[in-house]
């Protein structure tokens, strides 16, 4: 079994239809706790990191191989409660960071303030020294459409940004670093590649849940 922990409902069939389509007969369960992104934007992700492990904790019990967590702003803390809950704990957008700091050139997109830092030190991290010309944009008003249910004006609103950052991203990619916003890069016609975490990071998650059967 893999444990998904996420920060909105509106992932649960989301990541349902990435393991329908890529992984049948995985069995999934998921986690949804709002109120850990509501906290980590108002007082860091740190201050959850407590949180996230008392969370996760009843799901693992149940005999989890592996937990993926799909909230970027708290992926970093998810991360590290693996030790204390004793299965690997993955965050969905580090397959993402690895691929896009191999380019070199790389605009990260979010939606919500919090994300940018804890993705943007991610491709740092995942760059281990390497050249890296990395710029961040925050999609102002996406987020509000989000929350009031407007998926489409949510959507729409990343396209216009990314859109608007092609030519700083010429030879490199565009990061859309939020699970939430993975649904506009099949609306985008930027000929610069965009990247989404959903789809790698899955893989990656049932790679690590398999391996510990």
């Amino acid at each position: 079994m893999l444990v998904l922990l996420h920060t909105s409902a509106v992932h649960v069939p989301a990541f349902d239809a990435l393991r329908d389509a890529g992984h049948p007969g995985v069995t999934l369960r998921h986690v949804v706790a709002e109120e850990l992104l509501a906290r980590a934007r108002a007082e860091g992700p740190e201050a959850v990191a407590a949180e996230v492990g008392a969370v996760l904790a009843p799901a693992v019990a149940e005999g989890a191989g592996a937990v993926l967590c799909t909230c970027s702003t708290i992926g970093e803390v998810a991360e590290r409660a693996g030790a204390a809950l004793g299965v690997p704990v993955l965050r969905a957008d580090r397959p993402m960071a690895e691929a896009a700091a191999a380019t070199g050139r790389v605009v990260v997109v979010a939606t919500v303030e919090s994300t940018l830092g804890p993705t943007a030190e991610l491709i740092r991290e995942a760059a281990a020294g390497q050249a890296l010309d990395l710029r961040t944009v925050l999609v102002e008003g996406a987020w509000e459409r989000f929350e009031a249910g407007d998926m489409d004006g949510y959507l729409e609103r990343v396209v216009a940004a990314v859109d608007a950052v092609t030519d700083s991203a010429e030879g490199g990619v565009v990061v859309l670093a939020q699970a939430s916003m993975a649904g506009a890069a099949e609306r985008i016609r930027s000929a610069v590649p965009v990247l989404t975490g959903p789809r790698t990071g899955l893989a990656a998650a049932v790679a690590a849940a398999t391996a510990a059967r």
